[in-house]
């Protein structure tokens, strides 16, 4: 037997409180490494480790290693991710040290995010939100126009009380200021602005991010406001069929069916239909007018997926022809518009586009790849206000060729590369015609650096030569910096730039007796956009929540104005001489109030004004104040959700045909609308039911002048409320993986 000394005594115990406390602060944390599979040699610098099941992660130091909390743990699991390599999902139950590998991927790889409701992403650089495929199903989301429902960050508004058109609006700014993408690649742009959100059925979407401020260079020098970039179903991750059917208490019917297939081991392919049909002429508030645009939609998408190696390649086809006639109940679109005294709207479109998006990555290099992509869009229309016609046809195609690589390390990166645009316009409005054709080769180059810790800065610039306009010069710069894991800062600046279609941008105004006068010619727009977002996680009652706030001020050095203040009966349009601003802000709290309830509050102020004829006013048809609540329910398994959205307006400047310069500015009245859906799931079956505007709130009078159509006073372009009251669907959906 050993005799120790006291003194010895104390040390041992002092040596072994050190031992425990260690020992115990180590089982708290779970420590390790992420190395390449191939050569666990080679630590992956930069890789992101994160807790399934939540966003709480961090990213690996220069040696590779991490270390994560497992208070922060719902699930005794973590997901590893890396550029160039295949993500997994790695079991870690009573671990506290852990070697992680990676493999290499045979081709660069998306990462689908899923989850339970919209999740502002901790991991990005810009301020992102995702809208996952089941936020996509928590309501009717028939096409691109609905998917916005349960999201406070996005409005979508009815342009006017006639032909269908909607709008997106963003920061308070039109749609026309947010870059529309999907796969990355521009989309629905130009002469397909009044019609866009209904070209894209949301069966094709798999989700959708929302960039607010300015995004990536890569992307081209458009996006002002922000950019939505829509994810359409992967052909190697899509269920083999997909069904859904849908029809409302306006007789409005719509088809989706999705079909996949892999041809092989390399290759896979999606076919996409959707069609829509509205026949049905309903005038609820007995002004003579249909409350709803009648039309049908035939809608194809077919994407193809080539993957072999170091080599992936998707190429797809989309091909929609689409009709729409509104206007009063006793019109009659076989008859020309002259020889019948009822008003009425048509338009018939004919849309074909196709896209490439291949990448190279290079052997032993899973940072460095070559990108080439690639699109061209043929859109026609041949439409009709009244006795006035408006038709246009564009032609364009765009291809980017980008290198990405490392200079060192993974914390410094960057993407270079060139590009070119084509645009081919060509207009007519009644008897006046007007084209223009754009030749723009660019070059840009976007450097990213992340200290694997909490820093990550994003600078980029791009130069465009511009054959009608010019050297365009475009930075931009991003910056994340995160003072935990749990709250995170993000600053956004840079310039925008774009060449307005004010025709196309402003159909509203078609619907009116007002007459459109270009006072000069006009040149493009630009404007600089600075702010931020405040995000921080938390947890309450051991159930988590987010909160994030947001303030972004763009600036316009010109506008293309389009001015329905000034004077009656008319849209000004000429360059802004003056002022224009637009001042966002947003505050957004989610919460999980119990096991399965999941609640979302917002509020949005806007301060959005422009210079018309030396008075600064604010833009009409944007509310100053805007509240939002979504509550979302879910048994175990989903086999019950049900889904509740309300929505508060606040005052609306209006711009009225009659409206004489010297009155005060009229303004609409405040109201709430609320939306809610009930989904039963079975084994492959989905069967929903829901309604939109439950209380029924309907605009009065929406129509200005409805009794005389072809009269100086007809207005249907102040719309600002719901016109077609409570509208009660219900659908089914049937799926086989």
């Amino acid at each position: 037997m050993i005799n120790l000394s006291g003194n010895a005594r104390g040390y041992m115990l002092a040596l072994f409180a050190i031992f425990s406390f260690t020992t115990l602060a180590t089982a708290q944390q779970l420590q390790g490494k992420v190395v390449d599979k191939q050569n666990p040699s080679l630590p992956l610098i930069g890789a992101n480790v994160v807790w399934l099941g939540t966003e709480k992660g961090t990213a690996t130091d220069a040696s590779g290693n991490f270390t994560l909390s497992w208070a922060d743990a719902t699930t005794p699991a973590v997901i590893v991710t890396y550029i160039g390599y295949t993500p997994d999902t790695v079991e870690v139950s009573g671990k506290s040290q852990v070697t992680l590998s990676l493999s290499q991927a045979s081709g660069l790889k998306e990462v689908v995010i899923e989850g339970e409701v919209e999740r502002h992403s901790a991991l990005t650089p810009t301020q992102t939100e995702i809208i996952t495929s089941r936020d996509l199903e928590k309501s009717a989301c028939c096409n691109l126009a609905e998917s916005f429902e349960t999201n406070a960050s996005v409005e979508v508004s009815t342009t006017d009380a006639v032909s269908g058109a909607k709008q997106i609006q963003m920061l308070g700014l039109d749609g026309s200021y947010t870059l529309l993408t999907t796969d990355n690649v521009p989309a629905l742009r130009g002469l397909a602005t009044p019609y866009r959100l209904n070209y894209l059925s949301g069966t094709f979407i798999e989700s959708i991010d929302i960039i607010k401020g300015m995004g990536s260079v890569l992307n081209g020098y458009e996006s002002i406001s922000g950019q939505v970039n829509v994810t359409l179903r992967d052909p190697a991750k899509a269920e083999r069929l997909y069904l859904n059917l849908y029809g409302n208490s306006l007789a409005k019917y719509d088809a989706n069916l999705n079909l996949a297939t892999g041809l092989g081991d390399k290759w896979s392919t999606l076919l996409m239909l959707h069609t829509n049909q509205l026949h049905n002429r309903v005038d609820r508030n007995d002004d003579g007018f249909m409350d709803l645009s009648l039309g049908s939609q035939y809608n194809l998408y077919n994407k193809w997926k080539y993957e072999h190696g170091a080599w992936v390649s998707e190429f797809g086809l989309n091909a929609l022809q689409e009709e729409r006639t509104g206007g009063q109940t006793m019109y009659d679109k076989d008859k020309p518009q002259a020889t019948q005294p009822y008003y009425g709207t048509e338009s018939e479109v004919d849309r074909l586009s196709g896209f490439n998006k291949t990448s190279y990555t290079f052997p032993g290099r899973p940072y460095q790849s070559l990108g080439l992509i690639t699109s061209a869009t043929h859109h026609k229309f041949d439409s009709q206000y009244g006795l006035r016609t408006y038709n246009g046809e564009q032609n364009s195609a765009n291809a980017r060729l980008i290198f990405q690589s490392i200079i060192g390390d993974t914390r410094h990166t960057y993407k270079t590369g060139l590009s070119y645009t084509f645009e081919d316009y060509a207009e007519s409005l009644s008897d006046s015609s007007f084209s223009r054709t754009e030749r723009i080769p660019g070059v840009f180059g976007e450097y990213v650096y992340n200290n694997t810790a909490n820093l990550t800065v994003v600078a980029g610039a791009r130069a465009d030569f511009h054959n009608l306009y010019g050297t365009v010069f475009t930075p931009r710069l991003n910056l994340k910096y995160d003072f935990s894991p749990n709250t995170i800062v993000r600053i956004a600046t840079g310039k925008g730039f774009r060449v307005a279609n004010p025709i196309a941008e402003n159909t509203a105004a078609l619907v009116s007796a007002r007459i459109f006068v270009a006072e000069e010619e006009l040149q493009p727009e630009e404007a600089w956009n600075i702010g931020g977002s405040f995000t921080h996680y938390f947890e309450a009652a051991g159930r988590p929540g987010a909160f994030v706030t947001d303030f972004y001020h763009t600036s316009f050095t010109n506008q293309a104005v389009a001015d329905m203040y000034s004077q009656p009966g008319a849209v000004l349009l000429y360059n802004l001489d003056g002022r224009s601003y637009s001042n966002s802000f947003q505050a957004e709290l989610q919460y999980e109030l119990l096991k399965g309830l999941d609640a979302k509050a917002a509020y949005k102020y806007y301060d959005v004004k422009t210079s018309y004829k030396g008075e600064l006013l604010q833009k009409p048809m944007i509310p100053e104040h805007r509240f939002f609540v979504n509550l979302g329910f879910a048994t175990p398994f989903d086999k019950w959700r049900a889904d509740l959205t309300t929505q508060f307006f606040g005052l609306m400047p209006l711009a009225p045909v009659a409206r004489q310069p010297e009155q005060p500015v009229h303004t609409s009245r405040r109201f709430a609308t609320v939306n809610s859906q009930v989904t039963r799931a079975f084994k492959h079956w989905e069967v929903y039911l829901g309604a939109e505007n439950l209380l029924n709130y309907r605009q009065s009078n929406p129509i200005i002048g409805a009794d005389d159509p072809f009269g100086s006073n007809f207005d249907a372009s102040m719309v600002w409320g719901p016109i077609t009251g409570r509208v009660v669907y219900a659908g089914l959906r049937f799926r086989i993986d």
